[in-house]
This record gives C-alpha cells, sequence and structure tokens, in this order.
C-alpha cells in the first residue's frame, strides 16, 4: 500500500486493528474494481478545519478491464457530505447503496454503488463502485460472470466477509490478476466458467478435455489444498508444476449468509518466471562459489606470508609482512562475508566490528 495512504489512514482516529483491516483491503481490491469494470474509493469519516463533518478518500483503485472515471488522483482529498450522499446513506444504513439512475455530473453516465466496509460488527469504511455506462452492451458470458462475482464481493466486503481475515498479501511474490486467467467453481468445486487465459495455463499442463462441468479433484493436482480451503471458507495460494509448466492458483472463496456458495479461482502461468529464478539462484551460488575460493586462495596467502615473516630477522620486516598480512586477511573476510550471504545487502558493521577485532 502507498505510504501516503498509510498516512491518511493513521490520522483518522480509526483504532490499530481497524486501520490494518483497511490495509489488508486496499492491498487486495485489485480484484474488485477489475470483476466490477469499476474505480474504487475508499471514504472514512472525517472532520474539516470548520468542525464541519465530511468525507476523506484514503484509497482508489482503477480497472485494468475498463476504462477509469477519474484521471486525476482523489487520494487525500476531503468531501463534504453533500457531495458524497450515497455514502452517509451507506454509513447510516448499514447496507449496498445502488444509484439507480446515472451521474451525467462529469459529463459521462456513471453508475455509482456504496458498499459499507464491516468489521468486527461496526461500519469502518465505505467503499463506492462507480462505472462509465456510456459504453454499455449486451454482455457476453465472461462479462456476466464477472459482474457476478463482483456483486457477491462486494456482498461479502458489507458483510464483513472480505477482505479475507487470514490473508497475508505482503507474502505473495506474485500478484494474480482477473486478466491473468478466472475460474468459477460452485461450493463442491465443480467449473462453472473458465475464462480463456485460465482454460491455456491448464493446457499446458496436458489438462486437454473440456474443464467445464469437471470438478477440481479431476484435473488440478493440487485440487486437495484447494478443495479443503474452499470448503472451510479460507483463501489459499497453491502452485503446481507439471510437464515442464507452472502455474500457480489463488482460491477466492464466496461466502453467502456465512455459508460458502462458490469459489473464484485465479490462475496464472508462471513457468518463464521460475526458470528466470532458477537462472539467478544459479548464478547467485556461482558468485557466492566464486567469492568463496578467492577468500581460500587470500587466506593461503596470509598463511605463507606469516611463515616467511617467522623467518626473517629484521623487526621492520616483520611489521611490514605483518601489516600486509592483516591487509589480505581484511579482503578475505570481505569475500567470506559475501560467499555466505544471499541477501542483496551485507550488514557494514558487522564486517566492521570483526576486522576491527581482528586488527585489534
Amino acid at each position: 500500500m502507498a505510504l501516503l495512504e498509510e498516512r491518511l489512514l493513521d490520522r483518522t482516529g480509526l483504532n490499530a486493528d481497524t486501520v490494518d483491516h483497511l490495509q489488508l483491503l486496499l492491498a487486495d481490491w485489485q480484484i474488485l474494481a477489475d470483476l466490477s469494470f469499476a474505480d474504487l474509493l475508499l471514504f472514512v469519516r472525517h472532520t474539516l478545519f470548520d468542525d464541519s463533518a465530511a468525507y476523506l478518500c484514503v484509497g482508489q483503485m482503477r480497472p485494468y478491464t475498463a476504462q477509469t472515471i477519474y484521471s486525476e488522483d482523489l487520494v487525500g482529498q476531503a468531501f463534504p457530505m453533500t457531495d458524497r450522499p450515497m455514502v452517509g446513506r451507506a454509513f447510516a444504513e448499514q447496507r449496498v447503496i445502488r444509484d439507480a439512475d446515472p451521474d451525467w455530473s462529469t459529463g459521462v453516465p456513471v453508475r455509482e454503488e456504496a458498499i459499507p466496509v464491516r468489521f468486527h460488527g461496526e461500519i469502518a469504511a465505505v467503499v463506492t463502485r462507480e462505472a462509465n455506462v456510456a459504453t454499455a452492451r449486451s454482455p457476453s458470458q465472461l462479462e456476466l460472470t464477472y459482474l457476478q462475482s463482483a456483486g457477491e464481493l462486494a456482498q461479502m466486503l458489507a458483510d464483513g466477509n472480505f477482505p479475507y481475515a487470514d490473508d497475508h498479501p505482503e507474502e505473495r511474490e506474485v500478484a494474480l490478476r482477473v486478466g491473468d486467467g478466472i475460474m468459477r467453481v460452485d461450493a463442491e468445486g465443480r467449473v462453472t466458467f473458465a475464462s480463456p487465459n485460465a482454460i491455456s495455463a491448464y493446457r499446458r499442463m496436458g489438462s486437454l478435455e473440456n474443464l467445464l462441468g469437471q470438478n477440481l479433484r479431476d484435473f488440478d493436482l493440487g485440487h486437495d489444498e484447494l478443495l479443503t480451503a474452499l470448503h472451510v471458507g479460507e483463501s489459499r495460494v497453491v502452485e503446481v508444476e507439471r510437464q515442464g509448466a507452472v502455474v500457480m492458483r489463488r482460491l477466492l472463496p464466496l461466502i453467502g449468509h456465512d455459508d460458502v456458495i462458490g469459489g473464484l479461482l485465479l490462475v496464472r502461468e508462471v513457468t518463464e518466471l521460475r526458470r528466470h529464478e532458477r537462472a539467478l539462484r544459479l548464478k547467485d551460488a556461482t558468485i557466492r562459489e566464486i567469492h568463496h575460493r578467492v577468500k581460500n586462495n587470500l587466506q593461503t596467502v596470509a598463511a605463507l606470508l606469516r611463515l616467511q615473516a617467522r623467518r626473517l630477522q629484521s623487526a621492520e620486516a616483520r611489521e611490514a609482512l605483518a601489516e600486509s598480512v592483516r591487509r589480505i586477511a581484511s579482503i578475505a573476510l570481505v569475500h567470506e562475508t559475501l560467499s555466505q550471504e544471499s541477501r542483496e545487502r551485507v550488514d557494514f558493521a558487522k564486517v566492521a566490528r570483526r576486522v576491527i577485532d581482528m586488527l585489534a
């Protein structure tokens, strides 16, 4: 999440748990924007300098699947209550508020929806979902599935079931998006919809049959973990490799009336990504091995110089060789550290302390 959004949330007077919940939402609401074909704005209650009530925008998300309505960034702007009446209704009525007629104030017809964000039984914020309906047409099966899934996620947000409490977005190394590939399954794990990209990903793993109507256990190698997570209503990321192809899937359970009614499966082929990672790990191991060998060679040179120093009669010559030994040992210590550290950064203070102790 952006630093600006973090600072704004810290200034809203919300407690730490509520702020963490909103941060979790901001880290994961790209999915809702893409499925909705709509811009998302997150509002919290705010007080202006004249002590009048207002709503502060603390988050904004544009969809990848549609043209955005807002070219400007609204994060940090405060809106009088009269400018956002649907937000006020969502706070007051604690339910999803839908606009019957499009709003033309921006020059294009925009249909707005206000979704309360429930946390621990209280409404912590409101998300507005604003879609441009100027290009409305007869929707395809993909668009109908997207909109249905978006509506269910929105209701989960209002019920307090989204974002998922057990989810940890900071641990996900790859962000799976709707456009990568998406499947919809029922409560038993049977596929009711699969996008072309999702089908292609499974084709690369050898699943040549039609996926529609099949259960995950019939074609997915990681079905046990996915189905277990689906039945208990937990989000889960599972990666599987088969026939040289690597596919990552993220399960998003859909919950209605406290029961699992289905699930969304975001699918992305990450074969090339994993191949590059393996190549980088190999190069990293090679570089560390080079550092290790250089360290060994330097230590050998230092040992030979120590032997040579013992044979010298001149104190000045012995001191000169001792100084050379210390310098070579310091360089060897640096190479030893580089051979052991696989991170991009090395703790200089730690190395410096070891060098000082060695010289002392």
